[in-house]
């Protein structure tokens, strides 16, 4: 498991450092496929692939298979105009879970990806508490106001910064529940 975890950061590493992620579709699911792909390649066979089963977290039900690829459709439609409809689009991402594994790591670095494109700016997630931000997230399909507040605080225009990327992919598997080295 320790060994997949950093593999898997490695390769997020690599999309900045072997700049990669100028290559990626910004604001699509195709983006975000493309990421999670590149970064899942080594433990997942499913990586860059939509779920075929339902899940759940908690008590919190993920949107049905059958109904994923139409709501992927109406999330890539979303606009990306100013703070408040990325982050709606964000949520609604979250909502959708389009992969069986490996959806918040993709997804924050899908969310900075978009805030780079079209607003020049970044999440600073080393600034973001864990407990906060999983807290904002399991209530923000409900009213995302507090998990646009936690974000705003953090925006940054420092977006071509390394330490602040990887101080954000060290951060997301800290999320997650993985910590290392």
């Amino acid at each position: 498991m320790q060994e997949n975890i950093e593999l898997t950061k490695k390769r997020a590493y690599e999309l900045f450092d072997n700049k990669i992620i100028d290559t990626f579709e910004v604001g699509t699911f195709k983006g975000l496929q493309q990421i999670h792909q590149y970064i899942f390649q080594d433990v997942f066979d499913f990586a860059g692939k939509i779920r075929t089963v339902n899940l759940s977290k908690g008590n919190f039900r993920f949107a049905p298979v059958r109904f994923l690829e139409s709501n992927l459709e109406i999330i890539e439609k979303m606009p990306e105009s100013d703070f408040d409809s990325i982050i709606e689009k964000y949520v609604e991402m979250n909502v959708a879970h389009p992969f069986r594994e490996g959806n918040g790591r993709a997804t924050r670095i899908w969310l900075d990806l978009i805030f780079k494109s079209n607003m020049g700016m970044c999440i600073d997630w080393s600034k973001i508490d864990k407990e906060e931000y999983l807290s904002a997230m399991e209530r923000s399909p409900i009213n995302s106001l507090e998990i646009k507040v936690l974000l705003k605080g953090a925006l940054t225009e420092r977006i071509n910064d390394r330490q602040v990327y990887m101080r954000g992919i060290q951060r997301s598997y800290e999320y997650e529940g993985y910590y290392t080295k």
